[in-house]
């Protein structure tokens, strides 16, 4: 009977434990959506609001930009995304900063030139008020 009790109090915590951090998760989940979006329809309100001030954006080629940058290149059309996939996402919190893995496949038309694009995407996110934001972002080539 008593391994019985501590089995169904250790059960009962997890699930609580699984709970909170699932809502933060589900906000997390929330702020990549808004980021995809915005990327695919940029506005620079959209995407301004998205990420830190001190945003460090890399890209798979190895270029890096900073918020400015990052917003300008998408705002402009420099960097053009028609499409948008994210696949295969795990998210992990870490009070009150997460961090995001996925796999990224897209159609492109920087330059006016179409493209697709297949990457592995990490992101950190920093909970701030007003929600989760964008504060750091790197690409990898998939070669898959």
């Amino acid at each position: 009977m008593k391994k019985l009790s501590i089995t169904l109090l250790l059960l009962v915590m997890a699930t609580l434990g699984s709970i909170a951090q699932s809502k933060d998760e589900k906000a997390v989940a929330e702020s990549v959506e808004k980021l995809r979006l915005a990327m695919i329809d940029p506005s620079k309100e959209a995407l301004e609001s998205i990420a830190t001030e001190d945003l460090s954006y890399g890209h798979s080629g190895g270029k890096i930009e900073n918020k400015a940058q990052f917003v300008e290149a998408l705002v402009s059309g420099k960097s053009d995304f028609k499409s948008i996939q994210l696949t295969d996402q795990t998210i992990s919190i870490h009070g009150k900063t997460a961090i995001v893995r996925h796999s990224l496949a897209a159609e492109t038309l920087d330059g006016g030139k179409p493209g697709t694009v297949k990457l592995f995407i990490l992101t950190v996110w920093s909970k701030e008020k007003g929600g989760w934001k964008l504060l750091a972002r790197q690409a990898v080539k998939n070669l898959n």
